[in-house]
């Protein structure tokens, strides 16, 4: 390993000898040239390449201006969130900010090759430094983006603070490939706990529901469709099964990353039902949607879910009409407590005394 170190650190030292002298060489030909022959050629193509840089600027302009003209009719509507609307104001402004620099900045460096082309007589200047103009485009541009990242900043911070009181909590979890949804229930507005060791898809318990939890008891789950109430606070709260997924709702500009192993939130109020969106867009077809904006494999592209945004007496009545899990899976009455179970038999009682009935009709009818 030295010997191979040693020969590299030689053909290295030969060749920068080389370079050396083939600078050398180079620069004995320089010559000085202290004025200009009178008989210098002019390179028409100067003027030429300079005016075609602007034209090319010009069009440039007027596609920009095509493009979004052309593109304006499939922009999404306004935000049917509160915090949406303001989102997109300040979109709306940096980009107005953006777009300003960039017109100012750009049409200066197309004009510059036209005002500055090559002229018989012209010199340049040397012009070295100017504090002035380096205060003035350093702390320009600094106060702008300062204030559009704290604004942003701010929006942010309102969004991902904790949760009013009163908002309706909705789990969302992101598996390969599909959304599940589970609710508190009617009884009360807290989730029951979950554990990942217990999820199991044979038996149904895909949440990993822990029914040693009494705030289990009245959750009920769906996985074709969320219902959301108009007006009032809706906390997301977000987990992912297995890979990377992402929860996003582009007509309420909710967007929140699912991910494995550290539960993620997003808590907004939407003023727009989907009879509201229909009215407006002039379409009874209109349905609100949950899709997954992170590639999670081969069936990324059916992660959608249908949203449906209910007036708030309706989606208390919806809420009413659900079944809790337990109803639906009496036999998960086994996974809870001795002390717990008289309080869990109230979910699934029904279903008992149903099971019960038929039993006993069989054996007469034997």
């Amino acid at each position: 390993m030295i010997i191979l170190v040693g020969f590299l650190a030689l053909v290295f030292l030969a060749l920068t000898v080389i370079v050396i002298g083939k600078t050398q060489v180079l620069l004995k030909g320089v010559k000085v040239k202290t004025e200009e022959p009178e008989d210098l050629h002019l390179d028409k193509a100067n003027d030429w390449n300079a005016i075609g840089l602007f034209v090319f600027w010009i069009i440039c302009i007027i596609g920009l201006a095509w493009s979004y003209m052309d593109a304006k009719k499939d922009f999404l509507p306004e935000a049917s969130s509160l915090h949406g609307r303001i989102t997109d104001y300040w979109f709306w402004v940096s980009m107005i900010v953006i777009m300003i620099a960039f017109f100012i900045v750009n049409s200066l460096l197309f004009y510059f090759p036209i005002k500055y082309r090559y002229k018989k007589g012209n010199k340049a200047t040397f012009y070295p430094h100017n504090n002035n103009l380096e205060i003035i485009w350093t702390v320009i541009p600094a106060l702008l983006m300062a204030g559009l990242v704290f604004t942003g900043l701010k929006v942010w911070n309102e969004v991902m603070d904790d949760a009013p009181e009163d908002a309706e909590v909705i789990e969302i979890m992101g598996r390969q490939f599909a959304w599940a949804v589970r609710y508190p229930g009617v009884d009360d507005n807290k989730l029951g706990g979950y554990d990942y060791r217990l999820i199991d898809d044979v038996t149904g318990n895909s949440f990993g529901m822990d029914f040693t939890d009494p705030n289990s008891f009245d959750d009920f789950t769906s996985s074709t469709e969320i219902h959301i109430p108009k007006g009032k606070p809706v906390l997301l709260k977000i987990r992912a099964r297995d890979v990377l997924h992402s929860v996003f709702i582009p007509h309420m500009r909710v967007k929140m990353d699912a991910v494995p192993g550290m539960p993620t939130k997003f808590w907004f109020v939407t003023d727009k039902s989907t009879e509201d969106m229909r009215i407006e867009l002039g379409n009874p077809d209109f349905n609100y949607e949950i899709a997954c904006t992170e590639i999670c494999g081969r069936g990324h592209f059916s992660m959608r879910l249908l949203l449906i945004v209910d007036e708030l007496e309706d989606f208390e009545a919806w809420k009413k009409e659900q079944k809790s899990f337990l109803s639906m899976n009496p036999s998960f009455i086994d996974k809870v407590p001795d002390n717990l179970k008289a309080r869990a038999l109230k979910y699934t009682e029904p279903e008992i005394e149903l099971t019960e009935v038929l039993d006993v009709t069989e054996g007469v009818t034997e």
